[in-house]
């Protein structure tokens, strides 16, 4: 049998400490008391409607969902340590929202959160807005479906990382990323996914400046580049680009095909560098090997 909750406010520490099998709605969980961990250690609960502005409300809890829920900026650190949950038309504004998690799905929700996603797996993003400067930093297994992001150092040394129909405004994402695949995307930002391995970008249009260098097993396929200078740098790389790359500079290996590149620098590497860069034209320019 479950326990329901419902109207009440609760400002005290640990207010609903292991909570089980129980409905909480239509709840306030902030006041004078100024409480932490309100429904910390909690097992197999539902939380709709409510609204939080109290510390650290639900660390190391199994087996939740959290629906149409308001967590202010004073709600910091909200879930830590907790496994299987699932997040609908919630809106989380505290720093830290979320770190070492397992299985966590977040859907329909407003996330503005620094430091969002740290030392996790299994989490999921569905047509979610999130804007958040360090994001999913040293994570596992992570997917992104139809989300609108901003940030600047987004997803470093993340293993593991599907995103498609989405719009990523950050920094040097990817950096020493591992197996990573980007679908049906836009992304800007500056200096790319550097030193990552596995990243492949399908369909994607990539914009900013030294894009994806010191790339090892870089896929890119029909994508485009625009403001893109200086793409590359000791990049293992083969790459099918639709338009035109304002320059490419030194690549490592493999093979580079566009229907333009503004030029190829090919000064003063630091590394042997046998990287073609083809043209889909048929007129030869200096620096370029041409397709017929």
């Amino acid at each position: 049998m479950r326990t329901r909750i419902q109207k009440e406010r609760f400002d005290e520490e640990r207010a609903l400490y292991h909570l089980q099998h129980a409905d909480v709605t239509d709840c306030i969980f902030a006041g004078p008391a100024d409480g932490e961990s309100v429904l910390k250690e909690s097992r197999d609960i539902s939380v709709s409607r409510c609204t939080f502005s109290l510390r650290y409300p639900l660390w190391h809890v199994k087996g939740f969902s959290l629906t149409d829920a308001r967590m202010d900026e004073q709600t910091r650190a909200a879930i830590w340590y907790s496994q299987n949950g699932k997040i609908t038309r919630s809106h989380l504004h505290g720093i830290k929202a979320v770190r070492e998690c397992f299985d966590i799905e977040i859907e329909d929700s407003h996330i503005l959160s620094e430091e969002f996603g740290w030392k996790s797996a299994g989490i999921t993003l569905k047509n979610t807005e999130i804007s958040s400067a360090y994001l999913f930093f040293d994570s596992k297994d992570i997917r992104l479906e139809h989300v609108r992001m901003t940030g600047k150092y987004s997803f470093q040394y993340v293993d593991g990382l599907q995103i498609s129909d989405s719009r990523l405004d950050t920094k040097d994402a990817f950096w020493h990323s591992r197996n990573v695949t980007v679908r049906d995307s836009v992304i800007k930002g500056e200096y790319l996914g550097w030193f990552s391995d596995g990243l492949t970008l399908i369909n994607c249009q990539i914009i900013g400046t030294q894009p994806l260098c010191y790339c090892k097993n870089l896929t890119l396929t029909d994508c485009k580049m625009t403001d893109c200078d200086l793409s590359f740098e000791y990049s293992d790389v083969n790459a099918v680009i639709q338009g035109h790359i304002d320059s490419v500079k030194n690549p490592r290996s493999g093979r580079i095909l566009a229907d333009s590149v503004g030029c190829v620098v090919t000064s003063d590497p630091v590394m042997p560098c046998c990287g073609e860069v083809i043209l889909r034209s048929e007129t030869k320019a200096d620096g370029f090997t041409v397709q017929d």
